[in-house]
C-alpha cells in the first residue's frame, strides 16, 4: 500500500517528448490561422526533440558498448588463465574420458535427456519449458534478436557512436532553420497578438505543477560520482591541489574561468546509477539547489519580462511554462553549467532600462560560459546613444571581479596568466581533444570558416539594424546564442538552455519599435527618470500591435 502514493518514478525522456509535443501543440498551436510564423516556431522547437534524445541514448548506447567490451576483454583474458593453469596441473586421461565427468576444456556430448510423460511429469515439464522460454525471450530482447521462426538472426543495429552523430547531424539542421528564422525577425514588422489556447489561470497552474515536477526529478534522483566532478574539481583549486581529473573537467567546459567553470551539475537522467559516497554527498545537494534556483530565476525572469515589458502577464506566463514543457528542459534539468548562463541573460534582458545592472549580469555570464562575450557588439550599440558608460562599468565590474578571483587558485604570475588566458579564450581554436561531433567523424578543420562566419554576425551587429529596438536585442542575441553550437567544440548543439529563454520571448513578443534606448532610459547615474513616450511613437505602437 505504501506504493500507491509515495512511490516515484521518472518519465522516461521518450514518453516526455511525445506527452509534452502533444500538450505543446493543444496549448499554442493556433488552428485558426495554421499558415502562420507561430505554427512553424511551434514545429521547430518540437523537431529539436528527435535529435537530442538521438544524442542521450547514443551515449548511453556507446557507454554500453564500451562497457560490455571491457567487460569481455577482462572475462577473456581470466577464463584463459584458469583454462592453461588447470590444463597444466591436471592432465585429462583416457580413463577421465570415458568416466564421463566434464573436464577443463574438453567438450562432452551428452545424451539428450528421456522425458517421463505421466500426468504429473508433464505438468511439470510444460511449467518448466514455459519458463526456461520466458528466460530465452529475456535474455535474447535484449540482445537485439527476433524470435518467431526456428532460426534467429541478430538484428542489425547501429552503434552507439553512429547515432550520437546522427542526432548532432539532425540538431544542426534544426539549428540552421532556427538561425535563418531569427535573422529575419527584425524585418517582421507587423506582428499580431497571438495569445496561447489556455487561460492565464490554467496557463499558471500548469506552469507550477511542470516547475514542481521536474524539481522533483531532482530531488529525487540519487546522483551519481561524475555529478560531483566540478565541486571537487572547485575543491581542487582552491586547495592548490590539481590532478589529471581536474585538467579533465575544465577540458569539457572549454574556455571561461576556471573557478566558475567547477560549478556542479546533476544528471537526473544518467546512463546509470551508483552509490555515492558520503564524503560527497554535499556535492550532490549543492548540485540540486543550483540547478532548482537557476531554473526557478529563468522562469520568474521571463514572467516580469512578460509583465513589464510586454505589458502581458499572459504572455510571460504562457512563455515560462512553454520553457517548463520542452523535452530538453526535463532531460537536462541538472546541467546547471546549461541553465545557469540563461539565467543570468534573461535577467540581463528584464534589467536592460538599468544598464549597470544588465552589464553585470551579462559579465557573470562572460565568466560562466565565455561564449556571451560575442554579445558585447550588439549590447554596446544598443546602449551607444544612452547608457554606454554605465554599461561598460557594469561588465568592467564583474568581469574584473572574474579575473581577480583567478588570484586565489594561482600559485604564480605565470599560473595566473595561463587562467587569464583560458578565461578569454585567446588561442588558437583547437583541432584535437574535442567533444560532441568534433570528436564523432567531422574534421575539427571545418571550425575555421564557420568561426569566421560567427565572428562577421557578431561584429555585423554593431551596424546592423542601424536603430536597435528590445526587440532586436532579444532577437539578435538569440541568433549569437545559437550560432555558438555550431562550432562550439565540447558538445555543441546540446547547449540549448543559452538560447531557448530569449528565442521563446523572441517568438512571443509583441511590436517593440518603440522601446530604444533614448525613449526608457534615465539621463543620469544616479537619478532615474521614467521618460514618457511621444504621441507619435505610442500612436505607431498601438496600430502595429
Amino acid at each position: 500500500m505504501s506504493e500507491f502514493l509515495f512511490q516515484y518514478y521518472p518519465v522516461h525522456p521518450t514518453t516526455w517528448v511525445y506527452l509534452s509535443s502533444l500538450l505543446m501543440i493543444g496549448v499554442y498551436f493556433k488552428f485558426s490561422r495554421f499558415w502562420s510564423v507561430r505554427n512553424l516556431d511551434l514545429a521547430l522547437l518540437i523537431l529539436l526533440a528527435p535529435g537530442l534524445l538521438m544524442v542521450h541514448f547514443g551515449e548511453q548506447r556507446a557507454w554500453q558498448e564500451q562497457t560490455a567490451g571491457s567487460d569481455r576483454e577482462v572475462a577473456d583474458g581470466q577464463g584463459d588463465a584458469e583454462l592453461a593453469q588447470s590444463i597444466e596441473s591436471e592432465p585429462v586421461g583416457p580413463s577421465e574420458l570415458d568416466s564421463g565427468v566434464p573436464q577443463p576444456g574438453v567438450a562432452i556430448i551428452a545424451e539428450p535427456p528421456v522425458i517421463d510423460h505421466g500426468a504429473n511429469t508433464l505438468a511439470d515439464e510444460l511449467v518448466r519449458i514455459e519458463s526456461d522460454s520466458d528466460l530465452d525471450v529475456a535474455g535474447t530482447a535484449d540482445e537485439g534478436v527476433i524470435e518467431g521462426s526456428e532460426t534467429t538472426e541478430p538484428v542489425a543495429s547501429l552503434s552507439g557512436h553512429s547515432i550520437m552523430f546522427m542526432g548532432y547531424i539532425w540538431l544542426f539542421i534544426v539549428l540552421g532553420i532556427f538561425l535563418i528564422r531569427l535573422l529575419l525577425d527584425p524585418t517582421m514588422v507587423r506582428r499580431p497578438l497571438l495569445e496561447p489556447n489556455l487561460s492565464t489561470g490554467g496557463l499558471a497552474f500548469i506552469g507550477c505543477s511542470l516547475f514542481v515536477f521536474l524539481m522533483a526529478n531532482v530531488i529525487n534522483s540519487p546522483g551519481a560520482t561524475v555529478d560531483t566532478a566540478g565541486a571537487r574539481s572547485a575543491d581542487q583549486l582552491l586547495s592548490g591541489v590539481a590532478d589529471a581529473d581536474l585538467a579533465s573537467d575544465l577540458q569539457r567546459h572549454g574556455p571561461g574561468n576556471a573557478v566558475l567553470h567547477s560549478i556542479p551539475s546533476f544528471v537526473t537522467t544518467p546512463l546509470y546509477w551508483e552509490d555515492v559516497s558520503p564524503s560527497h554527498a554535499r556535492y550532490i545537494r549543492t548540485a540540486k539547489t543550483m540547478a532548482i534556483m537557476s531554473h526557478l530565476a529563468i522562469v520568474v525572469g521571463i514572467v516580469a519580462i512578460g509583465y513589464q515589458h510586454f505589458s502581458s502577464m499572459k504572455t510571460g506566463i504562457g512563455v515560462a511554462t512553454l520553457y517548463l514543457m520542452l523535452p530538453y528542459t526535463s532531460i537536462m534539468t541538472g546541467e546547471v553549467d546549461h541553465v545557469l548562463p540563461a539565467a543570468l541573460l534573461v535577467w540581463a534582458v528584464l534589467t536592460y532600462r538599468r544598464p549597470m545592472a544588465a552589464g553585470c549580469f551579462i559579465g557573470l555570464a562572460i565568466g560562466v560560459a565565455y561564449y556571451p562575450i560575442f554579445l558585447l557588439p550588439l549590447w554596446l550599440s544598443f546602449y551607444w546613444q544612452r547608457g554606454l558608460m554605465r554599461f561598460i562599468a557594469g561588465v568592467a565590474l564583474t568581469v574584473g571581479a572574474s579575473i581577480l578571483s583567478l588570484l586565489l587558485v594561482s600559485e604564480g604570475i605565470s599560473e595566473f596568466l595561463s587562467h587569464v588566458q583560458r578565461m578569454f579564450g585567446i588561442w588558437w581554436p583547437k583541432l584535437t581533444d574535442l567533444l560532441g561531433i568534433w570528436a564523432l567523424g567531422w574534421d575539427p578543420t571545418y571550425r575555421f570558416p564557420i568561426i569566421a562566419a560567427f565572428v562577421a554576425i557578431s561584429f555585423g551587429y554593431a551596424i546592423w539594424p542601424a536603430q536597435k529596438n528590445l526587440g532586436t536585442l532579444l532577437s539578435c542575441s538569440a541568433v549569437v546564442l545559437v550560432g555558438t553550437q555550431f562550432w562550439h567544440g565540447y558538445g555543441g548543439g546540446t547547449y540549448m538552455a543559452w538560447f531557448l529563454p530569449l528565442t521563446l520571448l523572441t517568438i512571443f513578443r509583441p511590436n517593440l519599435e518603440d522601446r530604444i534606448a533614448l525613449s526608457v532610459l534615465g539621463e543620469s547615474w544616479f537619478r532615474r527618470r521614467t521618460p514618457q513616450l511621444r504621441r507619435v511613437d505610442r500612436a505607431a505602437f498601438t496600430v502595429l500591435r
